[in-house]
């Protein structure tokens, strides 16, 4: 029996029928260099943004894309601070890039703004929060972030990592794009990973002031976006309904699944996820709960001693947690 994948935040779903067909045309052109400059992609972006092309910069998925921020802002060391727990990825880019880490508790789940504003210094050279964070689901409103991002000092870069912009539902949650026009270090970060059904492909972007682009553009791997990747993030683009359909189905799933997850008491309203996971926070029950869900034909992604974090699969998967979660809560 193939386990269901619950624990990597993948979309369930093959890309979209537009983008599987020129996949299977792709074959006979890979003797070819990609674009360098990623420009058919670069524009398509900038269009649907409303950003100048110049304010986009690409890589291997939002990850490579944070990896070149930090490498070109980090030349001569300096403090990158962020919430735990969050993307697992943030402390192993910030030691690559010559950086030191410094860490602020959440508070109830949550992005703990005001502990992560007094923990900048003058050797804070990037702040960032993933909105929604990764594991927990749980996501910053635009007061509250306004009122963050004018209290961190001006030349500091504010990083907001939006890799599950699409799923998010609550009107209270920002655009991190419009939040951006007037504020020139702040930088998004998106990819097409999560929404797209790309992760393979590795393809991610960030928008940002047309000086701090061109520094990650600067610092960029050549020909790190392959020719398939920037085709099929583009026409995915170009399919938009689909899109939304697809994004409105995982939402109906992952509403459902947090429905009966707080039923059981394993997760609570006040956290309900926005983005295409669920977290639960089990504490020292977590590892059991990962066992009995592998036992049960499931992985799922376990923080030891915090919390169990349940991607939304298909409703196959999702009954499966919630039979697994209902006779672990009985337990």
């Amino acid at each position: 029996m193939t386990p269901h994948a619950l624990d990597a935040n993948e979309n369930p779903y093959p890309p979209l029928p537009a983008v599987r067909e020129f996949l299977e045309d792709f074959l006979s052109t890979v003797n070819r260099y990609p674009d360098r400059a990623v420009t058919e992609l670069t524009q398509a972006l900038a269009e649907r943004l409303g950003v100048p092309a110049a304010r986009i910069a690409t890589g291997a998925g939002s990850v490579g894309v944070t990896q070149h921020l930090l490498h070109a802002l980090l030349r001569d060391g300096g403090e990158v601070v962020y919430a735990w727990p969050s993307f697992e990825a943030y402390p192993h880019l910030t030691e690559v890039c010559g950086g030191t880490s410094v860490r602020v508790p959440l508070r109830d789940e949550r992005h703990d703004l005001a502990a992560m504003a007094e923990a900048v210094t003058d050797r804070t050279r990037v702040v960032i929060v993933c909105n929604p964070n990764n594991p927990t689901g749980t996501a910053v409103g635009e007061a509250e972030l306004k009122t963050f991002l004018d209290a961190v000092p001006a030349g500091v870069v504010v990083l907001l990592d939006e890799a599950y912009r699409e799923f998010v539902t609550d009107p209270g949650v920002p655009d991190g794009v419009e939040l951006s026009r007037d504020r020139p270090d702040v930088v998004v970060l998106r990819t097409f990973s999560k929404a797209h059904g790309l992760a393979g492909l590795r393809v991610g972007y960030a928008v940002a002031h047309e000086e701090t682009a061109a520094r990650i553009r600067g610092a960029a791997v050549p020909f790190g976006v392959n020719t398939l990747a920037q085709q099929a993030a583009v026409i995915s683009l170009r399919v938009e309904d689909e899109l939304r359909e697809r994004v409105a189905s995982i939402v109906a799933e992952r509403d459902r699944l947090t429905r009966g997850l707080c039923a059981l008491g394993l997760s609570t309203p006040a956290a309900a996820s926005q983005a295409n996971f669920v977290w639960l926070p089990l504490g020292e029950r977590t590892t059991a709960f990962a066992q009995a869900c592998a036992a049960a034909g499931a992985t799922v992604r376990a923080f030891p001693g915090e919390g169990a974090r349940v991607t939304v699969g298909e409703p196959a998967a999702n009954d499966l947690a919630l039979r697994v979660a209902e006779a672990f809560a009985a337990s």
